[in-house]
């Protein structure tokens, strides 16, 4: 019996280290995209075209799981180019001077089934502000070359106010950009191969 304990307490690292799974996003079939009012009665929407994330997943103690993810705030589109200049200028985003956002994850909790709530630190134009987001989760599948993949939809609002992206222009019909900005990820991501030990 002490050798059976002695053996299951030398396991046990591994077996914690084996419920934890890691997730690299595939940018090539995801989306990182936004949607803000314009002149109160439309929606401009665009998407940010470059990017990283990974994700620290424990199935079995969800808290201990943790997101992290760089955006490169130039790659933004929006399908016209004067007003992606205009986003990239001083007056939004600065991206010459702050040239990525960031999140970093500081709870994770299950919100349901296949879904998760997770709060964290956002960092944009130089202002780092918590924000929760509502994530859904899809199984694991098995890709084309035998890689394992599963999705990760999650959304939120921020106010761009609150990171310092004050530009405005008032029109006739209100505010020409509105203040609640809202953020749509549809995320596919592949899951990390453990490495093996040299020989």
């Amino acid at each position: 019996m002490k050798k059976l304990l002695a053996s299951l307490l030398a396991l046990s690292p591994a077996l914690a280290l084996a419920a934890t799974s890691h997730w690299s996003v595939d940018p090539s079939h995801s989306q990182v995209g936004f949607a803000v009012k314009h002149l109160v009665i439309s929606n401009v929407r665009g998407e940010f075209t470059k990017y990283q994330g990974q994700v620290a997943l424990d199935e079995a103690d969800v808290a201990k799981s943790t997101v992290e993810a760089s955006i490169d705030v130039s790659s933004i589109s929006t399908k016209n180019a004067d007003r992606d200049a205009h986003l990239k200028s001083p007056d939004f985003f600065d991206a010459a001077r702050y040239p990525a956002m960031t999140f970093k994850s500081t709870k994770v909790r299950k919100a349901g089934p296949d879904k998760l709530e997770v709060t964290g630190d956002l960092t944009l134009h130089g202002v780092t502000r918590p924000v929760v987001l509502d994530v859904a989760t899809t199984p694991e599948v098995k890709g084309m070359y035998g890689e394992t993949r599963r999705g990760f939809a999650a959304t939120t609002k921020i106010s761009r106010k609150e990171f310092g992206l004050t530009w405005n222009k008032a029109v006739e019909a209100g505010p020409a950009v509105g203040d609640e900005v809202a953020i749509a990820l549809d995320l596919e991501a592949v899951k990390d191969q453990p490495k093996t030990a040299a020989k």
